[in-house]
């Protein structure tokens, strides 16, 4: 999150955008926040009363501007960052645009969504007022883009909190969305966004009274911190993605797939594989694979040596310095002596745990490799992998076996299970699947979260129920005195009271 607010005023169509408003030097975190709150309750407010047909111009005409841009801000992200590639950075800024407005552009979110007359249930959706939403360094742009949709579509004013690597093209991305917003009369201060930052800020405004929701995008602590600030909060997990090559699979598409999800963006996706699951009956034309499509396994000489370069051991984490860096970059910062063209490495681990960090989730072009004998063997294997770190989140299985298919699917513990897929772009939706396109992958109770939805629209909105009178008739010609009669036994009880169903 961020200390100094910055947020153009819309003033008069046509006026410079600049915020003339005076600040005191002097002025307390607190009177900071509480000015930022007040506008987004004001433009929460005026929100509330505009009809659907207008919400979706304003959300029509962000993602348009935002598509338009996709390409600086892509660049923009990776020069400030230094994370990842600037042109997968431009398919995730049109996902985030695009894609995701075509998934939330026929949704229902204002007045009545859906009326059931046989139930006499009508549903009505209701704004849950400001959103406090935090963004990663590893999908900046995009991600900003995303939860200004989602928060427009469903009228939430939402305050944006980069992160500090990623200031600049964040405020980039909330600028170009919030013209674009103003020019369809959406509300002043519908998107605020902060400049400098703090972690008594961040605190500070997950916790603030006027916060209605956080949308918490971030490392482990960020989403402890969300969930344990008394709010409502959407937070992820981590993702150490086990990826099960089943002996059913076509070993060269797997490799193919498996490369092209983990080298997107150099790895920064959450949902991207960190280990690999190989049954012994196919390993050995599926490293063939790997091999023949530029991938480079590591011996155990070289596996000790990149250990210290891409896992800080102390804190238990993925080194930060080495995320989103190329597979030759991490080899070098080892000392390793790879072909140029490498595009990821594959580091062979005999156990999952503490003792074998390489098991652990690392956001870059390098992959754990095991070999199994069978599925049995396969399955505790992605489990271990799934609770080292990685509970709810997803998980990959290549296969032909229907029945095998299904067997892990109900093993093992994660939101998302994609199937012959790669998993970066297979959790987020919408490209390999029909999931609900999001850069917000809930995790499930498993993973500290609410829900292991794909985050959207539906989980911005408060759904108010209006109740017509039908009548249980079971419940009416149900005999009363039965029920307080502690002599009747509940066979008895059950069956008068299905007497009529």
């Amino acid at each position: 999150a961020c200390l100094e607010f910055n947020t153009p005023f819309a003033g008069k169509k046509g006026s410079d955008m600049t915020d003339t408003t005076p600040k005191d030097a002097t002025e307390s975190l607190d009177a900071k926040l509480q000015r930022v709150m007040d506008k987004a309750v004001r433009a929460g407010a005026i929100f509330a009363q505009l009809n659907q047909a207008h919400t979706d111009r304003i959300v029509k005409a962000v993602a348009r501007a935002a598509l338009g841009a996709r390409v600086p801000l892509a660049k923009m992200a990776a020069e400030e960052t230094g994370i990842g590639r600037w042109d997968h950075k431009v398919i995730k800024n049109f996902v985030a645009s695009q894609m995701i407005y075509e998934d939330i552009k026929s949704i229902p979110t204002v007045g009545t969504i859906s009326e059931d007359e046989a139930s006499g249930i009508l549903e009505i959706a209701q704004p849950v007022g400001p959103i406090f939403a935090v963004i990663p360094s590893t999908n900046p742009t995009s991600t900003v883009i995303f939860k200004i949709l989602i928060s427009l579509k469903t009228r939430n004013p939402i305050v944006i909190s980069p992160h500090p690597r990623a200031i600049q093209c964040c405020a980039e991305a909330a600028r170009i969305c919030y013209e674009a917003a103003l020019a369809e009369d959406a509300p002043e201060d519908c998107i605020q966004w902060f400049t400098e930052c703090s972690m008594d800020l961040t605190h500070s405004m997950m916790s603030h009274p006027e916060t209605a929701l956080v949308l918490a995008t971030g490392g482990s602590s960020l989403v402890k911190a969300a969930y344990g600030s008394g709010k409502p909060a959407y937070g992820v997990g981590p993702g150490n993605v086990p990826v099960y090559v089943e002996a059913s699979a076509d070993p060269a598409f797997a490799a193919e797939q498996v490369i092209t999800s983990k080298t997107f963006d150099n790895g920064t996706i959450c949902a991207s594989e960190q280990a690999l699951v190989v049954e012994k009956a196919i390993a050995a034309p599926f490293r063939e694979a790997l091999i023949a499509q530029k991938c480079y396994f590591l011996s155990p000489e070289e596996v000790e040596k990149i250990l210290p370069v891409v896992y800080d051991e102390k804190r238990s984490l993925m080194n930060a310095a080495i995320v989103g860096k190329p597979a030759t970059y991490l080899a070098e910062l080892a000392g390793l002596d790879v072909p140029a063209d490498t595009v990821l490495l594959i580091a062979p681990q005999e156990c999952v745990g503490d003792a074998y960090p390489l098991s652990s989730e690392i956001l870059a072009p390098i992959l754990a490799y095991y070999e199994v004998e069978g599925f049995s063997h396969a399955v505790n294997r992605c489990i271990e992998l799934n609770f080292h770190g990685g509970i709810g989140h997803t998980a990959s299985i290549y296969s032909q076996d229907d029945e095998k298919i299904c067997q892990f699917a109900n093993l093992v513990n994660a939101g998302r299970i994609v199937l012959n897929t790669p998993s970066s772009q297979g959790g987020v939706g919408g490209i390999y699947n029909t999931l609900h396109t999001s850069f917000t992958l809930g995790c499930g109770t498993g993973g500290g979260n609410i829900t292991t939805d794909n985050i959207t629209v539906r989980h911005l909105l408060n759904i108010q129920r209006l109740a017509r009178r039908r009548l249980n008739q079971r419940f009416f010609a149900l005999d009363l005195a039965h029920v307080l009669d502690e002599t009747v036994d509940a066979d008895t009880l059950a069956r008068e009271y299905n007497a009529n169903y």
